[in-house]
């Protein structure tokens, strides 16, 4: 008779276990004769029953021992091999994750880079046209200050700068008078500042402005004034009308340029107005 051995997906039983159950089947076998079928003739004629360590079953056993050893030891490596592949998955799969991560963030870090330099040129082009700006308005600016012109328009140099003669207390002209008829339009002939309009004694009515450049004009013998002390004007703005008041002959305007805005202060008026780029 063979023996035969249930057959399973489970895994086989401790060895203990399996040891028990062999021991139990020796009995058996023993009790019922089939051992006496497996041991040699010699021995079934005996009338005594045979030990069990006497039979070939104590090394079928050990046997059986041992390879069930074995399948646990497998079972154990293939059990370590996928743990190890597991622990070796997620950590890739950590690792690409991380590595997705990384990516985003220098991506995005990228992006907020790029929009902050955009923004920086956007703001430094419009800081260029700002100051763009203001340099064309102050050239301008410098521009409208730096103009000059005749007092009188299309007028010219009636009596020179320097003539001697006794109508002047100094003995000389200190100043040049402009061809003008009574109530002409008479301007200032550049940018500055009132700071005198009123009665000039010999001058009559008379204006003085402070220029931006730190000069002096001054336009006497006026019939009317048409600014006040403190008042800014513009090169050209009208400032009175021609006249022959004060110590005057006849209609003109007396013009002169000076120092200080004090009578006495005078230079030459032609080189004056020439040197600010008007034809005399």
């Amino acid at each position: 008779m063979a023996f035969t051995r249930a057959t399973g997906k489970h895994r086989a039983p401790g060895r203990l276990t399996r040891t028990g159950a062999k021991a139990v089947g020796i009995a058996t076998l023993a009790t019922t004769g089939v051992i006496g079928g497996l041991a040699s003739p010699a021995l079934a004629a005996d009338t005594g029953t045979p030990a069990v360590g006497d039979t070939g079953l104590t090394q079928v056993i050990a046997i059986e021992n041992v390879l069930a050893e074995r399948i646990d030891a497998q079972a154990d490596a293939q059990q370590h091999q996928a743990d190890v592949a597991e622990k070796k998955a997620e950590a890739k799969a950590a690792a690409k994750k991380k590595a997705e991560a990384k990516k985003k963030a220098e991506a995005k870090a990228k992006a907020a880079a790029k929009a902050k330099a955009k923004a920086k040129a956007k703001a430094a082009r419009a800081e260029e046209a700002r100051e763009s700006a203001v340099r064309a308005a102050r050239s301008a600016e410098r521009t409208r200050l730096g103009s000059f012109q005749l007092p009188v328009a299309g007028s010219y140099v009636s009596t020179g700068y320097k003539s001697s003669g006794s109508m002047w207390s100094s003995g000389s002209h200190s100043g040049i008078d402009f061809h003008a008829a009574s109530g002409s339009s008479v301007v200032a002939v550049g940018a500055g500042t009132v700071v005198e309009a009123g009665w000039g004694g010999a001058y009559g009515n008379n204006i003085v402005l402070r220029m931006t450049d730190g000069t002096y004009t001054q336009y006497g013998h006026l019939s009317s004034i048409g600014v006040s002390v403190g008042q800014s004007v513009g090169a050209g703005r009208q400032i009175g009308l021609s006249g022959s008041t004060g110590n005057s002959t006849g209609p003109h305007l007396h013009f002169e340029a000076r120092t200080t805005p004090s009578y006495g202060s005078d230079m030459d008026p032609v080189a004056y107005l020439r040197a600010h780029g008007v034809s005399v």
